[in-house]
């Protein structure tokens, strides 16, 4: 089979990218950032892909009208008073190969703060290179909130240390607000256009803003502070004008600095942060609209990569149809990640870029395609990762970035390749005869944003490796089961979306995953306790539900059946409670052994079935209220045997434990998935070690072998 596959082309090694066009079965050729396509590979007879970054396009432009370029607030670091006068210099500690104050900044968005009592202070002035506070109190911590002009784009800024670009130009990202820039972008665009006759998709290397991404001067701090969901790197004068006229109140540098936290995806967002995230849509989505649209004049068309600078584009918020993209790309190293991709409705193809990136060094820095490195075993660990997400949904397409050149001494690499993309179309041609069979359990993931953040807890799993929401999205991703984000606060008002079995809220104290202080709201909890006592299921991971100073830590501690020692009760008793040693959701498997378990939870009383313990911490707890069911995990990994506990454990909290061996493998090492209108039955391996299973259907029972990482695919 072929097709259905992007190669990442390079001029100057066109022999080797029409014979891996040849091996890979691809159907497309695109450039990377970095690459050059040249009239050989262009005229080659294959569709072309054509890669463009907007926002880092017109740097002569850029560089001779820094007043667009795109800006953010910054904290600087605490100075402390020892008498009246204080002086700081805003951008000692961040790396001003990224950051400058620009002289043309209105200084009357500064905001001074006296960090110890909290309270702004305006007795300062700055003189250029330094800000002056009189009247300090004595031992007092004082900052300055600044704007600061961005003079490096992250991206570029990553790839040019990485690869070791040397002296190539650092590329800067111009800010979109200003009528000026949208002239030059969409001039350049169309230009750009006219220019790439041989292109047929246009791939966006997503519009207008970055994650927020903070550098430190110093190496041992290199990341001030990352997050892939911030809105921090979309603040600009225009913007905070624009705002104040629409909404009626005004956006202050402490609104984004937060007390030098931020606002990372991490934390509840409050009304002004969704406010601003509106906002900003909206206008990403209007100009965005707007290059789309020409695109589509040249008769190409517009798929966008959802990374990068994808901040405000939202694919899952019910507004992204509004930028009429043919296609939407995704960068995976996980299964969640392909769920979140293929779910998105409102675009025809849904295409995932595979990892390794052909970059001589992983994003650790480990060696890659570099002596030492073996990209086959990395390409065949991140497929295993993310096939099995494509048992469940259909992908379009999948496809490769970096430089091709790299792939040379490296055979065994583009023989996995070949593998995997012709195991890819296979899955495709499976998915294209009849959907697979699914539990009908309809999952609602409990959460502070809702909808907004559906299969998506805080970017790539490796960046946040310890939440565990991060891990039950991974374990959900490759289960027979339907997905929904529902936030905190449609229940709050509204109860619990019809059609929901089970909610899982899973998190740590105060985090947007738990929910933090609206948990104190006795309208929320009334409706989870009306949910769950009339049949629902609810699964509570680490700290679910978690708030201080109420009468239970655990929100939903009642029907939970357990609760948290916070300190307050430390001298209250506990219930001396027995382990149950046979239950439905443990049957036959290990103690899960959570590296991100929370201590100190204990039984409430003798209704509460403790399933696992650590001494007298409670591991995990099943509970029964009424007609409804409760399960409780102090933590949670994804791994073979955690994915078959969370799946009983929503089979029990769904009343559904009849489906355990509906379509189903005996090893937990193994999974599958039944296409029943073609009557393929396909097993995966994911373990790298050779597996043997039964696999459980309505039809009888099969027995498999498998070599690590194999698929077995039968007709029944």
């Amino acid at each position: 089979m072929t097709g259905s596959f992007t190669l990442p082309g390079e001029s100057g090694y066109e022999k080797l990218t029409l014979e891996l066009q040849k091996k890979w079965g691809a159907d497309c050729i695109r450039d990377s950032d970095g690459t050059q396509l040249s009239d050989e590979i262009t005229g080659s007879g294959v569709p072309i892909y054509s890669t463009i970054c907007l926002i880092r396009s017109i740097n002569s432009w850029a560089r001779e009208h820094t007043e667009f370029l795109q800006r953010n607030f910054l904290m600087s670091k605490p100075v402390m008073a020892e008498g009246g006068t204080v002086e700081i210099r805003p951008l000692q500690g961040y790396f001003t190969q990224q950051f400058i104050i620009n002289p043309d900044d209105p200084v009357s968005l500064w905001q001074v703060y006296d960090r110890t009592s909290g309270r702004e202070h305006t007795d300062w002035d700055w003189d250029g290179e330094k800000v002056t506070v009189r009247n300090a109190c004595p031992y007092h911590l004082y900052t300055v909130n600044f704007l600061a002009t961005r003079i490096w784009e992250e991206i570029s800024m990553y790839n040019h240390i990485t690869n070791d670009w040397g002296d190539r130009e650092h590329l800067m990202a111009v800010e979109p607000r200003y009528p000026e820039t949208q002239k030059a972008l969409l001039d350049f665009l169309d230009g750009w256009l006219k220019a790439h006759p041989h292109t047929g998709v246009v791939r966006l290397t997503s519009m207008f803003y970055n994650f927020t991404w903070i550098w430190g001067s110093s190496s041992r701090q290199r990341d001030i502070l990352s997050d892939w969901g911030s809105y921090d790197f979309t603040v600009n004068p225009v913007s905070l004008s624009e705002f104040e006229k629409e909404y009626g109140y005004k956006m202050t540098s402490e609104d984004f600095i937060n007390m030098g936290r931020h606002n990372p995806t991490h934390n509840p967002p409050t009304k002004k942060l969704r406010d601003w995230i509106e906002f900003t849509g909206r206008f990403v989505r209007s100009f965005g609209r707007q290059c789309v649209d020409l695109v589509h004049a040249y008769g190409k068309k517009a798929y966008v990569f959802y990374d990068d600078s994808w901040i405000g584009i939202e694919p899952w918020s019910g507004h992204f149809g509004e930028f009429n993209f043919d296609g939407l790309i995704k960068c995976v190293f996980n299964a969640f990640e392909a769920r979140l991709c293929a779910g998105v409705k409102e675009v025809k193809i849904h295409e995932l870029r595979l990892h390794p990136y052909l970059f001589p060094t992983g994003l650790g820095g480990e060696p890659t395609f570099a002596p030492g490195g073996h990209p086959e075993r990395d390409a065949r660990r991140f497929w295993a990762c993310v096939r099995r997400a494509l048992l469940r949904v259909k992908i379009d397409r999948i496809g490769l970035g970096g430089y091709l050149h790299l792939t040379q001494g490296f055979p065994e690499f583009n023989d996995e390749i070949a593998r995997i993309a012709d195991e890819f179309r296979l899955l495709k041609s499976l998915h294209e005869k009849g959907a697979p069979w699914v539990s009908g359990i309809k999952i609602g993931i409990l959460q502070s944003w809702g909808s907004l953040r559906t299969w998506n807890c805080a970017g790539h799993m490796h960046e946040h490796p310890e939440l565990p929401l991060n891990h039950i999205h991974e374990a959900l991703a490759g289960l027979p089961v339907e997905l929904r984000s529902v936030s905190l606060e449609e229940v709050k008002q509204s109860g619990v979306p019809k059609g929901i079995d089970v909610l899982i809220n899973a998190g740590r104290e105060g985090d947007a995953w738990s929910g933090g202080d609206i948990w104190k709201d006795a309208d929320l909890k009334a409706n989870i306790y009306k949910f769950v006592l009339s049949g629902g299921g609810f699964i509570g991971v680490k700290e679910p539900g978690c708030v201080r100073n109420e009468m239970r830590a655990f929100a939903l501690a009642d029907i939970l059946g357990v609760d948290l020692e916070q300190g307050a009760t430390i001298c209250k008793g506990k219930y001396a409670f027995d382990v149950t040693r046979e239950h439905f959701i443990t049957r036959g498997l290990p103690a899960p052994a959570f590296t991100n378990a929370t201590k100190g939870v204990y039984a409430l009383d003798g209704d509460t079935k403790v399933l696992y313990a650590d001494g007298d911490n409670v591991t995990a707890a099943a509970t029964e209220r009424k007609k409804g069911r409760t399960v409780y995990l102090s933590g949670f990994n994804y791994d073979f045997n955690n994915t078959r506990l969370l799946y009983r454990a929503i089979l029990w909290a769904a009343h559904k434990e009849s489906l355990e061996n509906t379509y189903a493998t005996a090893n937990p090492a193994c999974e599958c998935a039944c296409f029943e209108e073609s009557n393929t039955l396909i097993v995966i391996n994911n373990a790298e070690t050779t597996e043997t299973t039964k696999v459980f259907t309505p039809k009888g029972e099969y027995e498999f072998t498998l070599e690590g990482g194999g698929t077995k695919i039968v007709t029944i």
